[in-house]
């Protein structure tokens, strides 16, 4: 699978400036779903992931200033991944002392379930990160294609279906299907990589 692009130093950049509102609507896009999923694998409730993305957004735009990209320190994303994390373990630790009635008495045990954070945070950031970047992209381009094209590549890539199943049921050749995949995921890797430039 190929590197997925990590966040424009660009926009890093223009992050800096709060009044950047196109900067900031861009990283949203990206990173506010991506936070939101992440609070919600650990068991936060709706409002709670709000206040979590809320928490991280406002945490980002304090410390961005600071952040320089250096090799010993980590990327950009490994970086908001260490805020979610920390700002996630605060939220669980502040409902542990004062918790809200969710009609489950069994909140600490949820809490002790909770993997250490510090293990494989930082990998299933990286993952929800590539699939965000994914369906981001993926919004993008489905118009430049034909349906049955776009059905092919959607359901044997992404659905999991078998080549030979999705000629069957969308009565092109195998061939055809190999063709389609290969052209979208083509245009995938350009449109990501023309925004990892820019």
């Amino acid at each position: 699978m190929p590197v997925t692009p990590e966040t424009r130093p660009s926009l890093i950049l223009r992050l800096r400036n709060p009044q950047d509102e196109q900067a900031w609507a861009e990283f949203l896009e990206v990173y506010e779903p991506l936070i939101g999923r992440l609070g919600r694998r650990k068991g936060l409730q709706n409002a709670d992931v709000r206040e979590l993305v809320q928490d991280v957004l406002i945490s980002v735009a304090g410390a961005v200033e600071r952040w320089e990209p250096a090799a010993e320190r980590g990327t950009f994303r490994g970086w908001l991944s260490t805020i979610t994390r920390n700002l996630t373990v605060n939220l669980l630790k502040r409902e542990a002392r004062h918790p809200r009635g969710s009609g489950d008495s069994d909140f600490q045990r949820l809490l002790e379930q909770q993997p250490d954070p510090s293990c494989g945070t930082t990998a299933l950031f990286d993952l929800e990160y590539r699939r965000q970047v994914f369906q981001w992209a993926a919004d993008r381009i489905q118009h430049e294609f034909q349906p049955s094209t776009w059905s092919a590549f959607w359901t044997t890539c992404v659905d999991g279906q078998s080549v030979e199943m999705a000629a069957s049921e969308l009565e092109m050749s195998r061939g055809a299907i190999y063709v389609a995949r290969s052209r979208v995921m083509n245009r995938l890797r350009e449109v990501i990589e023309q925004r990892q430039r820019e």
